[in-house]
C-alpha cells in the first residue's frame, strides 16, 4: 500500500514538472519565433532600400507563416520564466487573438505589393505591418523580462 502512494506521488510529480517544462518550452519557441519576425523586418526594411522585391516577397510570407502560430504559443500558464509577456494576455485573450490575423492580413498585403513592384503600396504596407506589431507589444509585451 505505501509503495503505490510512493508510486502514485512519483508520478503526480513527473506530470507537474513535464507541465512545467512545458510550458517554459513555449516561452522560448515563443521567443525565437518573434526573433525570425524582427530578423524578417529587419531584412524587409534593408530590401525596400534596394528594391529587392523577392526577399520582400518572401519575408513578408515568413511572416505571415509565423503569425498562423503565434496564440499557439501563449498557452495559459506560459506567463512564468524569462518572458516578456503581460498577464494580459491570458485576461484580454480575445483581443490578444485579434492581432496575428492581423499581422498575417498586413504581411500578406505587403507581399502582394512587392509580387507587383509597387513601391508606394510596400511603403504603405511595410508600415501597416510594423504598426500591428508596435500596437501588440505596447499592450501585451513588458519592456523586461519577468522572473
Amino acid at each position: 500500500m505505501l509503495q503505490k502512494k510512493y508510486l502514485l506521488g512519483g508520478l503526480a510529480v513527473f506530470a507537474v514538472l513535464l507541465f512545467s517544462a512545458q510550458l517554459f518550452a513555449q516561452a522560448d519557441k515563443r521567443q525565437a519565433l518573434m526573433k525570425n519576425n524582427s530578423e524578417n523586418a529587419k531584412a524587409i526594411k534593408a530590401a525596400v532600400e534596394a528594391k529587392d522585391y523577392a526577399t520582400i516577397e518572401a519575408r513578408a510570407r515568413d511572416i505571415m507563416g509565423n503569425a498562423d502560430k503565434i496564440v499557439g504559443f501563449f498557452p495559459k500558464g506560459s506567463d512564468t520564466g524569462k518572458t516578456k509577456a503581460k498577464a494580459e494576455i491570458w485576461q484580454k485573450f480575445d483581443e490578444f487573438s485579434k492581432n496575428p490575423t492581423r499581422l498575417k492580413t498586413a504581411a500578406s498585403e505587403l507581399a502582394a505589393a512587392a509580387k507587383v513592384k509597387d513601391d508606394a503600396a510596400i511603403t504603405a504596407k511595410v508600415k501597416a505591418v510594423s504598426d500591428v506589431c508596435s500596437s501588440c507589444h505596447k499592450a501585451f509585451r513588458a519592456e523586461k523580462y519577468a522572473e
